[in-house]
């Protein structure tokens, strides 16, 4: 099995979790044995974001998105936006907020449940009034936590581990863009998402009759 960062290798890890036995729950109860908290940060594409929670739906996995609304790539207000919590939602999945620390600002958009973008480590896991903070006690703990950021798992690819049951608990940090985009590094994926993203743009030109001739 390769653990590449694509879509068939995510597959593959939702099911060996589900193989050995885990069931994917939200941020609304302590950890229990069994539990996979799946979290994503969206820092920078809601189309990965929306085609990340599809694949997901399918294989009967529940994830958490965490939103920004202080995204430089995306708006929650547009259009786009608001139809990507409406289609997250529609899937069955909880969405809370990717706040910029201290910034807290939980409307009807958001369950109550935030994650930190690239947060201060000495910070990062003070509670929040009114609200689960994903990196506090009890949902964070080194030997039960998962990274893919910068397209590096810090601790190994976990899917070995789910398939055996060998984690008590996890929580796991999954950027859809990482996944949705191909990439050998994180280089390659981040240049593949601008070209989608440049596509994406043009035909938003092109639907505002602006003449691209």
């Amino acid at each position: 099995m390769s653990c590449g960062f694509d879509f068939a290798h995510y597959r593959e890890i939702l099911e060996a979790a589900q193989k050995g036995g885990y069931r994917f729950v939200a941020f609304d109860g302590s950890p229990e044995r069994g539990d996979v908290f799946l979290r994503h940060d969206v820092d920078l594409s809601l189309a990965a974001a929306v085609e990340m929670a599809e694949l997901e739906a399918e294989l009967g996995v529940r994830a958490t998105y965490l939103l920004m609304t202080e995204s430089g790539f995306y708006n929650l207000a547009a259009s786009e936006g608001v139809a990507a919590i409406a289609r997250l939602r529609e899937l069955g999945h909880p969405v809370g907020l990717h706040a910029v620390y201290p910034n807290v600002a939980l409307d009807d958009r958001f369950d109550p449940v935030v994650s930190w973008h690239n947060p201060d480590p000495a910070l990062m896991s003070k509670s929040i009034p009114g609200a689960v903070n994903t990196y506090a006690e009890p949902f964070f703990a080194p030997a039960t936590y998962r990274s893919d950021s910068n397209q590096r798992w810090r601790s190994g690819c976990p899917h070995e581990e789910l398939r055996a049951g060998s984690f008590a608990w996890l929580q796991m940090l999954v950027h859809p863009e990482i996944w949705v985009y191909p990439g050998a590094t994180m280089g390659q994926t981040m240049r593949a998402m601008l070209e989608a993203e440049k596509s994406r743009r043009l035909q938003q030109l092109a639907d505002d009759d602006i003449d691209l001739g």
